[in-house]
């Protein structure tokens, strides 16, 4: 603490340790605390109903999941920059206050995606006057398992067109007495027409934006 009262800034060394360590667990943290569940399970869904295995390939399909939550989490992480990062740069705030500071924003904004019964589920001792009370180890859980929820959810809705394709194909490939011919061999054409004519990627995408509120 210097004379005038504020706060020294943090040595380079301990700059470097923190970057290092968010380094390390950020896989977890993009995974736990961000839109990123939720997007890749939808995409991984979307291709698994129109019969791919492979296309587009995972990578293709995480790095669209990445960036389309950084493009959803921009403004928390905005705002984790200006009431956190910046003030403990300048020396102005202890790790401490960073620590809570940080961790307001992105809180406020799991539990706006968080379901009540799940938030109920990891609830100990006497219930907090608001969600808000909650500590990280009840939201994160709850936020995880509410994302996997409405993903499942979305990608049910994604199966449904192609499901009626699949029974419509099948159906007629019995009725001609074609049983040896593998439905989703003629279905998967039928299929990607209709992906492509209804802009599926672009209508997929758009539900997923739309669904973080």
């Amino acid at each position: 603490m210097s004379l005038g009262g504020a706060l020294n800034k943090p040595s380079q060394s301990i700059t470097i340790m923190i970057a290092l360590t968010l380094l390390a667990v950020a896989p977890s943290l993009l995974i736990l605390l961000t839109s990123f569940t939720r997007i890749i399970i939808v995409l991984s869904l979307t291709r698994q109903a129109l019969g791919l295995s492979n296309v587009p390939p995972n990578q293709l399909l995480a790095g669209l999941a990445l960036f389309l939550s950084l493009f959803i989490m921009s403004p928390v992480i905005s705002q984790v920059n200006k009431d956190a990062v910046q003030p403990y740069m300048a020396g102005k705030i202890t790790a401490q206050q960073a620590y809570t500071d940080a961790q307001a924003p992105i809180k406020d904004w799991m539990l706006r995606q968080t379901k009540a019964d799940d938030l109920a589920l990891f609830e100990t001792g006497p219930k907090p006057k608001s969600p808000a009370q909650l500590p990280m180890a009840a939201v994160v859980p709850a936020f995880a398992l509410s994302e996997m929820r409405t993903a499942f959810i979305i990608g049910f809705v994604v199966f449904i067109p192609f499901l009626v394709i699949d029974l419509v194909v099948s159906s007629t490939l019995m009725s001609l007495g074609m049983m040896m011919l593998p439905p989703t061999l003629v279905s998967l054409p039928f299929k990607l027409l209709l992906f492509v004519l209804v802009d599926g990627w672009a209508l997929v995408v758009q539900s997923l934006l739309a669904s973080f509120h």
